[in-house]
């Protein structure tokens, strides 16, 4: 069964931890213990009714704040799809938690309220979700049952959030009427809005199509684990275990291992401890080589004839996270795929004005929040795609040593010095 992995954004109090809840009550993908505990809960909605968003605003301090400050995942399935739910704060000052929840997702759903229109926290999800180069997105014209389900007003909201992503690249863009709270067109289409003609979001969500295999021209594998056996029955048996982050392996392939730059071919493929005939991205596969090379975790296995760049200083975009600044000089581990380097930042070239989204030059240092584009120079040789043909082997993290501590979210915009 396909999965589908998605999150929620926008604005505080928009109502995407309640719109979570009503997918998994009315799909009927609670435990009854669940729902006991839901119906016998203390925190009830204004108007009495069992509170939704409890679901998922887990923290005792959201549920006394009311709002989202950290991002909550969920899991359930239909009988058509599995899903991953990521529900990511709306506040600004936790900007950074919805790229944490963005970076593996397949589609995004950006709230909007009705009542409201679009905000500038509209706009700036809607920027991290073409940064973060989220392929579909859901536009959830939620609270529609306050203005009456009036369709002018849903017109005009998707049509200025039409302007606002005419060139963000998105595959698609699809908006729909909704009440959260009452539960129109979330499960089942709602008689309140006959002018809609489109599916309920679950409909859509079970059915949009996903390419999981992106990028299949150029297969990679990042060594997780090398596998050793030397006994009669597997007649010493090595191989290199990993998920596939794109493209497709079969046995007779030309590979190249990365950073040594040595060539061989793929002597098997093997998938749940059996030989099989072909594995592609996302599985998680072991790969034999045709003759012994020295490979090790985090070295890069990849088709020959569409290798992946290697450099050792690098341009990406950063999304700083730490409430202490980026500054030029700063020493951090870059961990990216499943290695992990040590690095050094060498410039702060620009940093994105939120509220026109253009880069602008001069800054010496990235703040919390901040987007910025830097160049990082690594201690041995970085194998990357440019996270704009490749998210998976195009990004990574910046851990700060000292304190253990993810500091930054970075997506690598091309090699320096190449």
């Amino acid at each position: 069964m396909e999965m589908l992995r998605f999150i929620t954004a926008g604005s505080v109090d928009d109502g995407k931890s309640t719109l979570i809840g009503r997918l998994l009550y009315d799909s009927k993908s609670l435990l009854q213990d669940q729902v006991a505990a839901l119906e016998k809960s203390r925190h009830r909605a204004a108007d009495g009714q069992i509170n939704l968003a409890l679901l998922t605003d887990g923290l005792r301090a959201e549920r006394e704040q009311g709002i989202t400050i950290d991002v909550a995942y969920k899991y359930f399935a239909t009988p058509k799809r599995k899903f991953i739910i990521a529900d990511t704060p709306g506040h600004v000052q936790y900007t950074r938690n919805m790229v944490t929840g963005a970076s593996t997702a397949d589609l995004a759903i950006l709230l909007v309220d009705a009542t409201q229109g679009i905000l500038e926290q509209t706009r700036r999800h809607a920027y991290l979700a073409k940064l973060l180069r989220i392929p579909h997105i859901v536009l959830a014209v939620n609270k529609m049952d306050a203005l009456g389900f009036d369709q002018p007003t849903f017109d005009r909201i998707c049509a200025e959030f039409a302007a606002l992503t005419k060139d963000a690249g998105f595959a698609s863009v699809t908006a729909i009427p909704l009440s959260a709270l009452a539960g129109d067109n979330v499960v089942d289409r709602s008689a309140r809005t006959p002018w809609y003609t489109g599916p309920a979001l679950l409909q859509f969500l079970e059915e949009i199509d996903v390419d999981y295999g992106t990028d299949q021209a150029n297969a990679r594998l990042a060594v997780q684990q090398v596998i050793f056996r030397d006994d009669a029955a597997t007649q010493d048996y090595r191989g290199y275990a990993g998920q596939v982050g794109s493209g497709t392996f079969r046995p007779g392939d030309e590979v190249v291992i990365l950073p040594l730059g040595v060539k061989t071919k793929l002597a098997g493929v093997d998938r749940g401890g059996e030989p099989v005939a072909e594995v592609f991205a996302p599985m998680s596969v072991t790969l034999r080589l045709a003759e012994d090379v020295d490979v090790g975790r985090g070295d890069i296995i990849a088709g020959a004839a569409h290798p992946p760049s290697t450099a050792k200083e690098i341009r990406s975009r950063l999304c700083w996270m730490d409430e202490r600044p980026l500054t030029v000089g700063a020493r951090l581990l870059v961990r990216h795929t499943t290695g992990a380097i040590k690095g050094i930042v060498t410039a702060i070239e620009s940093v994105v004005n939120i509220h026109t989204f253009q880069d602008e030059a001069g800054f010496s240092k990235l703040a919390l929040n901040d987007i910025g584009v830097v160049t990082i120079k690594v201690a041995r040789p970085l194998v990357f795609d440019a996270y704009a043909a490749n998210r998976t082997m195009g990004s990574f993290v910046l851990v700060d040593e000292a304190s253990n501590g993810t500091v930054a979210a970075g997506m690598i915009i091309e090699g320096v010095g190449m």
